[in-house]
């Protein structure tokens, strides 16, 4: 039986959106459709301040209540950030919701006792920690590592990209006693394999991660009707309400559907 996930980009450009899309198509398990789409432009194309992620809720809630019409299974929310997930969990009533930092979070925390972050920029690290301490992860942190890069940064020059998140990560094993190694933004995609190898433990990509996450999510939603509870935190708002208030529509005709 087919397993329908979409990813969403939740920035307004689709320049991700191709190269996302063919490395989790190689990963995703031969029963999984996966789509991958960005928001509408004009906007931000990337969330680095958390007052650029106030401007993409109106759009991204629209998108998860069309997802969830359209028939997906399972929504990935992609941004290490975790965008609008708790309320994207509230507009969804059959399908279910994931994104990265609670995907990534709660695969290192399988595979080893500490976890280390590797994140962009020290101005990410407020909202990081915050949501690692929701997860219940905040105990298990070694340490947050900053790059000193953008989300632009990354994927601009590999070579730089890769040496700054290796002399990082081996920093975090050796220096911080990380046992697992999380790569904290989305957009550090392509690195992993190669870290992994070197430094000798666990590289958790923040791609790849979410994707297993949302094909777990989906499986047991299928199989045992496990799903988000209505009952407390994720209550649905009424219908009509959300109707009016919260029209859905497909994020752009840009993107790999």
């Amino acid at each position: 039986m087919t397993t329908r996930i979409l990813w969403l980009n939740p920035v307004a450009t689709d320049v991700y959106d191709a190269p996302i899309a063919e490395s989790l198509r190689r990963a995703a398990a031969e029963h999984t459709h996966l789509d991958v789409l960005s928001l509408e432009p004009p906007g931000p194309t990337h969330l680095e301040y958390s007052c650029y992620e106030m401007t993409v809720g109106g759009q991204l809630m629209a998108t998860v209540r069309w997802a969830e019409d359209a028939g997906y299974d399972a929504l990935i929310i992609g941004c290490f950030y975790d965008t609008g997930l708790r309320a994207a969990r509230e507009i969804a009533t059959r399908m279910v919701v994931t994104a990265p930092a609670e995907a990534c979070l709660h695969l290192a925390a399988t595979l080893g006792d500490t976890i280390s972050v590797l994140v962009g920029r020290r101005k990410w690290l407020p909202e990081m920690r915050d949501n690692a301490e929701r997860y219940g992860f905040g105990g298990r942190i070694a340490s947050f590592r900053v790059l000193d890069m953008g989300v632009h940064d990354f994927q601009r020059d590999a070579d730089t990209s890769k040496a700054r998140i290796l002399r990082e990560a081996r920093a975090a094993v050796e220096e911080d006693r990380a046992e697992t190694i999380v790569l904290g933004c989305t957009i550090e995609y392509g690195f992993y394999e190669e870290v992994q190898r070197q430094v000798g433990v666990p590289v958790i990509d923040a791609t790849l991660a979410p994707l297993k996450y949302a094909e777990y999510l989906a499986d047991v939603a299928g199989r045992f009707g496990w799903r988000h509870s209505k009952v407390g935190g994720y209550q649905s708002p009424p219908a009509e309400e959300a109707a009016a208030w919260i029209p859905g529509g497909r994020p752009t005709t840009a993107g790999v559907a």
